[in-house]
């Protein structure tokens, strides 16, 4: 490696996302390199079965998942989003930190940049050292789980996999990033109720199988704790509800079900409901189309009268802080 000494660290910070078609014709493969995921399907028999599997499931559903991004308007705006998170992370850091030069790569795990597109660009610049930072402050073997899981297959044999390495597990409880999380809720209710004296929120996160759960992944544990303390510093107390949403096959998830609760909150007489996708911090199909669209319906037919999805965290300046944060104090150690 070449001699720093009269120079600036240089610190590598890549952040693990879990990618979106950026295109129509980019469904199907995306959602066959998803359902090969054996850490997302894990089926009996998987090295013979996953990969008809997926063919068969990713043909079967592309043309339902293509109409959802043409109700959109868009293809999935996730690559946009993270690019985003991404310019504006490494302007904080480098602000900041002025004697480190702070690089910042993405990879995605099943759309491009894909993980090794990532890695092969990271061997042709010169870090010293890596930070691995998910974009998914609760773990979940499903999420970061994976993305680790293929960032140690593609390093592996590189000369990526001789640089030093710390990773960011997990920040569920992060006080920043749940400042990021508290300024957007209040002002989401701000530009989208006038009074908030009827208000309930709803917390929508991804969900995951329950055997996941069962075996020991923390990720429902941490969920409750980000609205736990999500709750504790809002400056108004609301009655407030936790779901999980985008279940897929006939497996047992978490519950309550979105769709469920909402046609609960809706038989309780609640009328003004905010859904905050507390799992998700960019915006994406989950998000755009199922929270927004598909739930609507459910939710105004149940009778929830004033209906808002908050946005994503995406670009806002307290989310990036929070990252910046994050990446500084491992920076330090």
């Amino acid at each position: 490696m070449t001699d720093h000494s009269n120079e600036k660290e240089s610190i590598g910070v890549v952040l693990f996302q879990l990618g979106g078609p950026d295109s129509y014709e980019a469904v199907e493969p995306f959602l066959y390199n998803l359902f090969m995921d054996p850490d997302i399907i894990d089926v009996p028999l998987g090295f013979l079965l996953r990969k008809p599997l997926s063919k068969f499931i990713s043909s079967r559903r592309s043309n339902k998942v293509v109409e959802s991004y043409k109700e959109m308007g868009q293809p999935s705006p996730i690559r946009e989003i993270t690019n985003a998170q991404a310019s504006l992370l490494r302007q904080e850091l480098n602000d900041r930190d002025p004697d480190r030069n702070y690089r910042i790569f993405v990879a995605m795990r099943y759309w491009h940049p894909l993980t090794s597109e990532t890695v092969e660009q990271i061997k042709s610049v010169e870090v010293d050292r890596l930070i691995l930072l998910p974009l998914y402050p609760q773990y979940s073997t499903t999420t970061t789980g994976s993305s680790l899981n293929e960032w140690k297959r593609q390093i592996r044999g590189t000369s990526v996999s001789e640089l030093p390495s710390q990773l960011i597990e997990h920040y569920e409880d992060y006080g920043p990033y749940i400042d990021s999380l508290v300024t957007q809720i209040e002002r989401t209710i701000e530009d989208c109720f006038d009074s908030d004296d009827r208000l309930h929120l709803l917390f929508s996160a991804h969900g995951v199988q329950l055997k996941k759960i069962q075996n020991g992944d923390p990720y429902r544990d941490h969920i409750e704790t980000t609205v736990k303390l999500t709750m504790e510093r809002l400056s108004t107390s609301y009655p407030h509800h936790l779901s999980y949403q985008s279940k897929v096959g006939p497996a047992r998830w978490l519950e309550p079900a979105t769709v469920d609760m909402l046609e609960h909150l809706g038989s309780e007489g609640v009328t003004h409901l905010l859904v905050v996708p507390v799992a998700f911090v960019s915006d994406h199909l989950e998000t755009l189309h199922e929270l927004d669209i598909e739930d609507r319906e459910i939710a105004e037919e149940a009778g929830i009268t004033h209906y808002h999805v908050m946005p994503a965290l995406n670009e806002s300046p307290k989310f990036i802080d929070a990252l910046a944060r994050l990446v500084l104090e491992e920076a330090q150690k």
